[in-house]
């Protein structure tokens, strides 16, 4: 097992290579305090990515919730997520070694991307996962 602050870390390695191979200069900001992770350029425009490491859940899906979470003394504490900070979210999916990319302006409060087929073989409003491996 992983503890949570080393799965941030593979994920946003794992982003930086996925990112490098897709022909992206890679930026990393100095501090932890940014509400992104990494920062790429290419072709004279920059994106601010915030990377999360998810697994396959019993569904067959990633789920990303739009939010922060931290623990301090008053307990656990959770804050919706500034999507106009942000440019791009990346799941790196370890059950899967691939990341998914996604700009969190597109949807509500979460997004859902299938990596197996639905067991209904429901394909109306599905997201495959397949579908974000590439920055839009």
């Amino acid at each position: 097992m992983h503890h949570t602050k080393d799965k941030g870390d593979l994920g946003v390695l794992k982003a930086q290579l996925d990112l490098f191979e897709q022909g992206f200069t890679i930026l990393n900001p100095v501090t932890e305090h940014a509400p992104f992770d990494l920062a790429v350029y290419r072709s004279g425009e920059f994106k601010r990515i915030q990377v999360k490491y998810k697994s396959v859940d019993k569904t067959g899906a990633l789920t990303v919730h739009f939010r922060s979470s931290w623990a301090d003394r008053h307990g656990t504490r959770m804050r919706a997520v500034d999507k106009n900070a942000i440019d791009l979210y990346c799941v790196y999916c370890p059950d899967t070694d691939a990341c998914y990319y996604f700009d969190p302006k597109e949807f509500n409060r979460s997004v859902t991307l299938r990596v197996e087929t639905p067991k209904n073989n429901q394909s109306r409003n599905v997201r495959l996962a397949k579908d974000f491996r590439r920055v839009p």
